[in-house]
């Protein structure tokens, strides 16, 4: 997600995602110079980003967290975009910087498309790695996995990538990417063909989601995190704020339920911010919401509540286990859980 000041220009020109310009990978082999290596890099995210709450998830159900450490930032961002302010003396203790864009300028100055999470910096010299949220978490889960914990899942099995693909395609193109298109249109013909087509792929999917427990297969993929990371977030902020409010996910009984499957597995819920999640979207995004009022709703009671897609069978970590407990540094703070 970019941080560019104030984003006061969303809704008054047309909206178009920055490819990601750092696309260096970690690789078990190095190829692109760096290579995966336990405690050598850090991942530095917003918990109010979806895009960078992929890379959180996957971590966590990997069981990585000892071996990528992870920095979260404000988010509320200021003109310099990322910041950390969360930690003592407003400033990273690990990569001794106050904003994101310090890494950023250490790898490339004057480099296009703004400052944006996930982002993974290399520890010893300070350099951003890679923006690549795309590919970020593909890595996470093939290049990674002589450090996966023991029990780890298998996110992207290699029998059902090109299904898995073929999913994340469509949902990126219509949800992942479609409520910002409705929610940063800058004229009515715009806003009404990305949030018709926001709601389309829901109903295709919630067909889908009927009779099986996952996205594809029977166990958790990369799928469904990157469906998750929209879907928990959609009643709180995309419904009012992106005016992608045809319906709730709370209002269609597969998708609610099926999101609140996921966020009470392990690895997902416990990565949510729902305070965070607000305050970013309505406080930063002030071309839209120039009052920067957060709403005190929708009540999130709901989301602990009895599911019961255990009965469509499914094997959330097929012949894997649950991760551990949340490590102390990294649970979320009282305000932002139900």
């Amino acid at each position: 997600m970019s941080g560019d000041s104030g984003n006061t220009s969303l809704g008054h020109k047309a909206f178009k995602r920055s490819p990601s310009h750092f696309a260096d990978r970690i690789t078990a082999d190095g190829r692109d110079g760096w290579p995966v290596t336990a405690g050598r890099y850090r991942l530095v995210a917003s918990r109010a980003c979806p895009w960078a709450s992929r890379a959180l998830v996957s971590r966590r159900l990997l069981g990585l967290e000892d071996a990528l450490s992870l920095a979260v930032t404000d988010p509320i961002q200021d003109d310099r975009s990322w910041r950390f302010a969360l930690d003592p003396d407003d400033r990273d203790p690990v990569l001794g910087i106050r904003f994101l864009s310090e890494a950023y300028d250490r790898r490339e100055t004057g480099y296009p498309g703004g400052v944006s999470v996930p982002a993974i910096v290399d520890v010893p010299s300070g350099r951003l790695v890679t923006n690549d949220y795309q590919q970020l978490t593909l890595d996470l889960a093939t290049e990674w996995s002589a450090l996966h914990r023991e029990g780890a899942p298998d996110l992207y099995p290699a029998e059902h990538r090109d299904e898995i693909d073929t999913v994340m395609a469509e949902v990126y193109e219509d949800v992942n990417n479609g409520v910002y298109r409705a929610g940063f249109a800058h004229e009515q013909k715009v806003y009404e063909e990305a949030c018709t087509a926001v709601f389309r792929r829901l109903g295709l999917l919630a067909e889908r989601l009927a009779g099986q427990r996952y996205l594809v297969g029977d166990t958790i993929t990369e799928a469904d995190i990157r469906l998750f990371t929209t879907l928990v977030r959609f009643d709180a902020v995309y419904h009012g704020h992106f005016k992608c409010n045809r319906w709730k996910v709370t209002e269609n009984p597969v998708l609610w339920a099926y999101v609140r499957d996921l966020y009470q597995t392990p690895g997902f819920g416990d990565t949510v911010d729902f305070d965070h999640i607000k305050r970013h979207y309505y406080q930063v995004h002030t071309g839209i919401n120039p009052t920067r009022i957060v709403p005190l709703g929708p009540d999130l009671a709901g989301w602990l509540t009895p599911h019961h897609r255990e009965q469509l069978g499914g094997r959330p970590f097929g012949d894997g286990t649950p991760p551990g407990p949340v490590p102390a540094a990294e649970e979320v703070p009282v305000a932002g859980r139900p």
